[in-house]
């Protein structure tokens, strides 16, 4: 069954804010009209990114889904086109064993930079983000590949 789940409150005040109230009115991930392909993420906070900065957003948010899917995060196209803004990874991937790992529970985050002239704003509660869900193969004499996932390679530490 494909779905978003919240995080934890205990990861959420980790990673976000120890604040409950918070945690209990941010959006989850939604399609906005009966044909759109993405889910638009929400901002859980007001997000402020000045001409060439970096900025770490995260969602509070992980993603439940089979083996033989992926899920691909993208910005806006409005963000890319109007404002230069840009993921930095350009496409996030987003693997289904990523859902519940040990490290950081599966939380997914966008890595945004502002490449435009001018700040650019969202506010709490705006989207900023989307994600689609896709099928994809593998080659068929592939060995059986055994190895686990035990964490990401994209904290937000991380530079």
């Amino acid at each position: 069954m494909r779905r978003f789940e919240k995080i934890s409150f205990e990861r959420f005040a980790k990673d976000i804010k120890n604040d409950k109230e918070l945690y209990g009115t941010y959006k989850m991930p939604v399609r906005k009209t009966k044909r759109s392909a993405g889910y638009d993420f929400f901002a859980i906070e007001d997000i402020s990114i000045k001409p060439g900065e970096i900025v770490k957003v995260p969602t509070g948010i992980k993603a439940n889904f089979a083996a033989d899917e992926t899920l691909m995060l993208f910005v806006r196209s409005s963000m890319g086109f109007k404002w230069n803004v840009r993921m930095c990874n350009q496409v996030g991937i987003i693997d289904s064993d990523f859902y519940n790992n040990p490290d950081n529970e599966g939380h997914m985050w966008f890595a945004l930079q502002n490449h435009g002239e001018k700040e650019f704003n969202v506010k709490k509660g705006e989207s900023f983000g989307q994600g689609l869900f896709f099928k994809y193969l593998t080659v068929d004499d592939e060995e059986e590949v055994l190895t686990d996932r035990t964490g990401w390679s994209g904290k937000p530490e991380d530079k």
